[in-house]
């Protein structure tokens, strides 16, 4: 089945040429951290180790539509790239990690957006929100570790 995916002329053109494939890789990689770096600000905002000056509430409103973007960016990248081999990548149980935290991280994602606006009402952010955010921050964290290793561990990339 991913083998058919591999087989499409409109795939076997963007893998094999060169700056095609260098665009969507850094494309990929950029709106990554663009949408990971929002989250992990606003995570450190809730903590109280970033922009303490700052309303937790505003300051989601403010950041997570940029994150949303991101993130669809970096997932369509992410699958343009993991279609040039699909048969590869699908198989492999590092894979399924990586994509296990991507799903987690989102659910985290959404948790904190949620109820950013409750947790700024408050003058001292709950213990709860804090230990959310720092879940959240390393859940992000492990996603990035775990797809930076697949090629080590699978021989993938």
């Amino acid at each position: 089945m991913w083998e058919a995916l591999e087989e499409l002329s409109w795939v076997k053109t963007m893998g094999s040429t060169g700056w095609i494939y260098t665009t969507i890789s850094v494309t990929h990689y950029v709106t990554m951290f663009w949408f990971i770096g929002s989250i992990a600000f606003v995570d450190l905002r809730i903590m109280g180790l970033a922009a303490r000056d700052r309303n937790i509430g505003e300051l989601s409103r403010e950041l997570f539509p940029w994150t949303w973007i991101g993130f669809a960016l970096s997932m369509i990248s992410g699958f343009l790239m993991f279609s040039t081999a699909a048969g590869e990548w699908a198989p492999s149980k590092h894979f399924h990690y990586k994509l296990a935290f991507i799903a987690v991280s989102v659910l985290f994602a959404v948790i904190v957006q949620k109820s950013a606006p409750k947790w700024s009402e408050p003058t001292e952010t709950p213990s709860a929100a804090k230990l959310i955010a720092l879940v959240s921050l390393l859940l992000w964290v492990a996603t990035i570790v775990s797809g930076s290793l697949i090629p080590a561990l699978e021989g993938l990339g």
